[in-house]
């Protein structure tokens, strides 16, 4: 007997703990589903605009009466040193409601803020409700198309001209390149063989991805230079990796914090941009394809480009350093008044221009600003100008400024792009569609009625068809919601959807029918005469490889959709998945434990003997 005591403390202590540990889960993940029962509210926040310093702020009265007068009822207004804030009884109104201002009050600069309305010691804990989709929050969805044919030929001409500075550079005498259908090709004379390989070597250490192949015609050694099906590939995954790069760079200096950038197909790039109510300027900055260098100017030879103030000029083809080596960018104001870009180079491009301006103080330094856009005929086309030449006063390093600049606006674009990055790739919007906050609304409500009634039905069907057994589900189906919730709002990236809503749907349906697999189990071996405690012990037991077996199947589907799918099927995913995981937890762990103790406690306040 003394034996059998000292087996069974541990037993009982491991499975206190286990029921403690279970405990803690639920409760952390109830109080992270608790900030849904605060929702978001959307604020304007009025400011003076940017270059306009001495600009005068209207007064709050003013704004508030004047917003009233349109029809926008003010439920709040605020004011701080910075900004005037308004509350809108009406927080779908706020698009209209920012136009209204911008028009109206042109000097001032308005934005829509997400503010929390959750307890402060939510937010101290960094708890947040669940993140909202396009499709429930209203915002902007936009699809691009990458050109990469277009961006291989644009490295293909790049490629050339670097190789005609090569051969000038090496003064490789009998050597030449020329232009070709699929690329280009050096030829080199039978005497000029030595030449050709130190050309083709320096030209791959710059471009890894070209491939060679080496003919004679006549007297002639010729080299065509083009991109191998190996390297097309590896150049084509490259660009469209840079390209989200820049993208979500971009989306991220606009201030949006919620927006989903992910790759669709081969050469198409999806953007959701979940509660943004201003689209023309997402577009207007999403769309841009705009990219700087710094050329030294060629007296012969070199390549012509147009001037922003008119005429033409002549750069070197080989770029002094790009704006992938621009850190930061910011807009300031010369002694003129005048706008103008302040610029922050890396370590390598403070290198390139700290060793040019040292050898070309007195001499000028173009700046060439490039962008793609469509012609008439849809054609994709590149337009380059110099915005800038200036003469280097100085020995400069790693912060200098480009100045002239047409106007604030223009300025600050350029800086955001740059500060953002630019795009290697032209790229063009196929497909642009804007979701209004009501209807995200009325998406909102339709879903969770449905999911409500849904519930509402699941939790009568149990209680009727189960009685106490019914009882536990319904209370394993409430914390397997509350769970679902709480895990969504608890994991960073998860976004929740009109599919996502359908999503909980189905989870609900598919934790009961766990727990009616089990149910069904117990009744089982209850008419095989085994006393209750046992039965229960046995239906788990039993039961448990089947329930494991029919999720697991079903997380591998969740995982392929998460996996291929985009935008409304990711969202779909993201929510089956986890709902398995919290199905299974309270559908087999939890409502276990509330078998054994509720079910058998009622039982025995009813009179049936749970040991008999």
């Amino acid at each position: 007997m003394l034996s059998l005591k000292k087996e069974k403390k541990p037993f009982k202590a491991k499975f206190k703990l286990s029921y403690v540990a279970m405990l803690i889960v639920l409760v952390l993940l109830a109080i992270s589903a608790l900030p849904n029962l605060y929702p978001n509210k959307s604020w304007l926040h009025i400011s003076a605009a940017s270059d306009v310093k001495t600009q005068v702020m209207p007064s709050t009265e003013n704004l508030v009466s004047f917003l009233n007068s349109q029809g926008f009822e003010v439920s709040e207004s605020l004011k701080d040193q910075a900004n005037i804030n308004v509350l809108l009884n009406t927080p779908t109104q706020s698009a209209q409601a920012q136009a209204a201002l911008k028009s109206n009050f042109p000097n001032t600069q308005v934005k829509i803020v997400e503010h929390a309305t959750s307890p402060i010691w939510l937010q101290e804990f960094g708890l947040s409700p669940i993140k909202l989709g396009l499709d429930l929050n209203g915002g902007v969805l936009f699809v691009l198309d990458v050109d990469l044919e277009k961006a291989v030929d644009e490295q293909l001409l790049s490629a050339y001209q670097q190789t005609k500075a090569i051969i000038v550079k090496q003064k490789a005498y009998g050597v030449k390149a020329k232009q070709t259908n699929q690329g280009f090709e050096i030829s080199a004379l039978e005497n000029a063989g030595d030449k050709l390989i130190v050309v083709i070597k320096e030209l791959k250490s710059r471009f890894e991805n070209l491939t060679t192949t080496t003919s004679t015609n006549g007297n002639l050694q010729v080299v065509k230079i083009s991109y191998s099906e190996q390297g097309r590939s590896a150049f084509d995954k490259e660009v469209m990796s840079q390209t989200l790069t820049t993208l979500r760079s971009r989306i991220e200096e606009l201030g949006i914090t919620e927006a989903v950038t992910q790759r669709q197909g081969k050469q198409r790039i999806r953007i959701e941009l979940p509660g943004v109510q201003d689209p023309a300027e997402a577009k207007r900055i999403i769309g841009a394809t705009a990219s700087l260098g710094f050329y030294q100017l060629k007296e012969r030879g070199g390549q012509t480009f147009n001037l922003q103030s008119g005429g033409t000029i002549k750069l070197d083809p080989v770029p002094i350093f790009t704006g992938e080596h621009i850190n930061n960018a910011n807009i300031g104001r010369d002694d003129w008044g005048k706008p103008l870009v302040q610029l922050s180079l890396d370590g390598q491009g403070g290198d390139a221009m700290s060793a040019f301006s040292k050898a070309n103080i007195g001499k000028p330094m173009a700046t060439l600003y490039s962008e793609y856009s469509q012609n008439a005929k849809g054609e994709v086309v590149k337009k380059s100008e110099v915005i800038n030449v200036a003469n280097i006063a100085q020995h400069l390093s790693s912060r200098f400024s480009i100045t002239n600049m047409q106007s604030q606006q223009a300025a600050a674009d350029l800086a955001l792009l740059l500060r953002a990055g630019s795009l290697t790739a032209p790229v063009t919007i196929v497909h642009e569609q804007t979701i209004g906050p009501s209807i995200g609304q009325d998406n909102i409500n339709n879903g969770l009625a449905a999911l409500m009634l849904g519930m509402g039905l699941t939790l009568a069907f149990m209680a009727l068809w189960y009685r106490r057994l019914g009882l536990i589900a319904n209370v394993a189906l409430i914390l397997n919601l509350t769970s679902l919730v709480g895990l969504m709002s608890l994991l960073p990236g998860v976004v929740l959807t009109l599919p996502g809503i359908a999503g909980l749907v189905l989870t609900i349906g598919m934790a009961v029918d766990t727990n009616v697999i089990i149910f069904e189990r117990i009744k089982e071996e209850r008419r095989k005469g085994r006393p209750p405690y046992q039965a229960i012990q046995e239906g788990y037991k039993q039961a448990a490889n089947t329930i494991f077996d029919a999720n697991i199947t079903t997380m591998i589907t969740a995982i392929i959709l998460y996996g291929i799918g985009y935008g409304p099927v990711k969202g779909f995913a993201i929510t089956l998945a986890l709902g398995l995981i919290t199905s299974v937890f309270t559908g087999v762990y939890v409502s276990k434990y509330l078998s054994q103790s509720l079910y058998l406690k009622l039982g025995k306040k009813a009179g049936v003997n749970a040991h008999a």
